[in-house]
């Protein structure tokens, strides 16, 4: 199988609700490992509410021998859980984290001491020192909630300030809004690595729920090739692997540091846009 050797690369996996979906992804993963990527990161719940499926799984990819990030969020958390928190993952071996506001579960007010991403960035630095290489989300195409493209930029720029490492991408479609994000962000001071994050088209479905919920552009020219195939599962596919394939060498051929790619616990069509890539 090939390895693409050219990009450091990672995958990003949630955590499975079920005893049979933890076994698939073991094997998924021993599936993905063959690609040699640098880290595989591990979702968190609203609210936390996948804390303890999350750790177990950053637990098991660490005992599968490959460094993994645990996404950290804490919308509606107290100083003294999170500080807990990072202690077990310190514990466990954790040398990175994926930091984020996260969204709180429906019917919760605000609560807690952390309103902002770049609040929880700050407060894992004063507690942990360097122990911790930090990752933040960053939007090419505009967080769905940020009131202008200039708040949402400089919201990010906070988080960076405030002590990240590196950003890792909402989904997009089009290379020219992640670099001009970059752009954006250099002109204001920041120029820490900004890794596209990369999802695969598997069900047009799916991908379009997925899109209007988060924010994501859809290029209208694809949504309309996708509706266009209706349930012709294998063309949605074949045309998915094309655009997807197409992105990654524009992004590759613009000098990003990385991909990042949304697995959605599955590793056929990953695996095969590497083999296109290599």
């Amino acid at each position: 199988m090939c390895v693409m050797t050219k990009l450091p690369i990672s995958f990003e996996f949630f955590p499975p609700k079920t005893p049979e979906g933890a076994e698939k992804l073991r094997a998924v993963r021993q599936q993905l490992y063959t690609q040699a990527p640098e880290f595989c990161s591990v979702t968190y719940g609203a609210g936390g509410s996948t804390q303890e499926g999350t750790f177990g799984t950053v637990s098991e990819i660490l005992n599968e021998g490959i460094s993994a990030a645990s996404h950290f969020s804490c919308i509606g958390a107290s100083k003294e859980f999170v500080r807990k928190e990072l202690g077990i993952l310190k514990s466990m071996g954790v040398k990175r984290l994926v930091a984020l506001r996260g969204d709180l579960p429906s019917g919760y007010g605000m609560g807690g001491e952390f309103h902002y991403a770049s609040d929880l960035v700050a407060f894992i630095r004063k507690e942990t020192g360097d122990d911790f290489h930090i990752e933040v989300a960053a939007y090419p195409e505009v967080h769905p909630q940020a009131k202008s493209p200039e708040s949402d930029l400089q919201a990010y720029v906070a988080k960076v300030k405030a002590g990240a490492n590196s950003a890792i991408t909402q989904y997009f479609y089009n290379s020219d809004a992640y670099f001009r994000f970059v752009d954006d962000a250099y002109k204001l001071g920041v120029d820490v690595p900004v890794v596209p994050g990369i999802m695969p088209i598997t069900s047009s479905a799916q991908l379009l729920r997925f899109s209007d919920a988060c924010g994501a552009e859809i290029p209208r020219w694809i949504r309309l090739r996708l509706q266009g195939y209706g349930d012709d599962t294998a063309s949605i596919k074949a045309f998915g692997l094309d655009v997807v394939a197409d992105l990654c060498d524009q992004l590759r051929n613009g000098g990003v540091p990385a991909l990042h790619f949304y697995t959605m616990n599955q590793s056929a069509t990953t695996l095969e846009l590497l083999k296109l890539l290599a």
